[in-house]
């Protein structure tokens, strides 16, 4: 590579010296940046075209790098290939490049982290187009560069999706999203816009995530009907009139609080807002004769510790139950899953925080661990799940290799260019009210089995006791109403029998 780089700027570059230095001089006197952009593939080229017919962009492409070597020494619109990204700081500095873009959307993590590593090492700016599961559209543009972001590193395989067979519920279909403003809601409005339903109903409680998904959806999908509803699952008035407005064929319920320590403090908030508001949602899904009802779960429900585990688990039962017990015609079924790389309230953006005001990153136990998946792949493997139910079933999401959260505190520390223990440390603070060590997706006996997708597995099957479950949930409320924590939790042990509270 070094020999044809050589070539290249002793000869071809030597045959124009004049025109070489008056472009440089023109480069700098008007600020254009030089761009090395990686990967010379579908993706590099647009982006190059871009650039090229875009004078305000302000950059040059002065030459592209790919792992491929039969590339190397070719040309794209008469820009070189210039060698692999291997030698990425050779390269830049040979190029006195300003900037470097990594254009490859399909790139595994462990290619972004080779990648990543060696454009750190060059110490020059570097950005990347977002991987496949973030470009909605399947089309790469300008606007969607962005920085390098930790979960690019952890998290950036391609689903594959069976499009047709989830365009066949959700093209020209009427479909509603609660909790639309949050991290999975938002994002499966997005992905949803893909398959061009008539219409997309955003039903959510705060006010300024609402304003902000309404007006970006508007924007990026002009040709879909959004209608926004400022409203709370837990007003079973409210949502009588939303359904009798609008007539929602698909329901994705994505609303519920999931802080595990503020729930474990405020049981209440969760009874009236995971149970019962649930509970209400499904009755009026069955009043309205709604096709599908999906409802997104937590591993946290598993064998729970905490009482926000114990009210989704609690909520499962709710949905599972409407098929099992014949109670409703509308397939409902259940996606469970673990934490989302970057959602509100989750660790990265609370370590990116510490470490932007010096340290120390809070750790709460050194072998904690968690299941991570980023939040379009979480979405995307929703709709998925969501096309496969034919009611009562519990999907659970392939979530990898659990991450030790003391490891992803030391690499976060490491990609924002600082050493751990030197430039900032970590400080074991032991776990939070209602935390466990690990995290499972499946309580031993529930019969898992896999499915035609191979991310997705399904759990099936559920005694029918509804008209029990009910009357639980009653009492409950009404603990709830008389803010009676301890009372709740000795219910919601009867409800759920393998609820084991924490001691910590």
């Amino acid at each position: 590579m070094r020999l044809y780089f050589g070539f290249l700027k002793g000869d071809a570059m030597a045959r124009h010296p004049i025109k070489s230095l008056f472009q440089k001089n023109e480069d700098a006197k008007i600020g254009i940046r030089k761009l090395i952009i990686v990967g010379a593939g579908d993706c590099g080229e647009k982006i190059y075209r871009e650039i090229r017919d875009n004078a305000g962009l302000k950059y040059r492409v002065v030459g592209f790098l790919d792992n491929d070597f039969t590339k190397h020494g070719r040309q794209i619109h008469g820009v070189p290939i210039l060698g692999s990204p291997d030698n990425i700081g050779l390269i830049a500095n040979e190029m006195k490049a300003n900037e470097i873009l990594i254009a490859i959307p399909s790139a595994t993590s462990k290619q972004m982290r080779e990648i990543v590593l060696k454009c750190k090492e060059s110490g020059i700016d570097h950005k990347t187009v977002p991987g496949m599961g973030e470009l909605i559209d399947g089309r790469v543009a300008v606007q969607a560069i962005r920085e390098v972001r930790y979960q690019d590193l952890i998290g950036r395989e391609v689903v594959q999706l069976e499009e047709e067979r989830i365009g066949e519920y959700l093209e020209n279909a009427k479909v509603l999203v609660t909790g639309a403003g949050g991290s999975i809601g938002s994002e499966l409005c997005r992905q949803i816009c893909r398959f061009k339903p008539e219409a997309l109903v955003l039903f959510e409680r705060a006010e300024s995530p609402l304003y902000d998904i309404e007006i970006e959806l508007k924007r990026t999908f002009p040709y879909i009907k959004i209608v926004t509803i400022l409203g709370d699952i837990r007003d079973r008035r409210q949502l009588s009139k939303a359904f009798e407005a609008n007539q929602p064929q698909v329901i994705f319920h994505a609303a519920a609080y999931k802080h595990v320590p503020l729930i474990e403090s405020h049981p209440w908030k969760g009874i009236r807002n995971n149970i019962v508001g649930t509970r209400n949602l499904v009755e009026t899904a069955n009043s309205f004769n709604v096709n599908r009802f999906v409802f997104v779960s937590t591993d946290k429900a598993v064998r729970p510790t905490n009482v926000m585990g114990t009210t989704k688990r609690v909520a499962e039962l709710v949905v599972q139950g409407q098929n099992s017990c014949q109670i409703s015609n509308t397939k409902f079924m259940i996606v469970r899953f673990g934490n989302v790389v970057g959602s509100i309230g989750s660790v990265i953006p609370l370590f990116k925080k510490q470490i932007a005001s010096g340290g120390p990153l809070t750790v709460t136990h050194p072998e904690m661990t968690r299941y991570f998946m980023t939040i379009p792949e979480a979405a995307q493997l929703i709709l998925q799940a969501g096309s496969m139910g034919n009611g009562s079933e519990i999907f659970i999401l392939d979530m990898g290799t659990p991450i030790k959260i003391v490891d992803m505190a030391r690499d976060l520390i490491q990609f924002s260019g600082l050493e751990p223990d030197r430039d900032v440390a970590i400080e074991f603070i032991g776990l939070r009210p209602g935390e466990k060590l690990y995290e499972e997706l499946i309580t031993e006996g529930e019969g898992i089995v896999p499915t035609s997708h191979e991310k997705i597995m399904v759990l099936k099957g559920q005694a029918c006791e509804q008209d029990i479950l009910n009357k639980k949930i009653d009492e409950l409320r009404e603990l709830a109403y008389e803010q009676d924590g301890e009372g709740i939790r000795k219910l919601l042990k009867e409800v759920v029998p393998e609820y084991q509270p924490a001691n910590n």
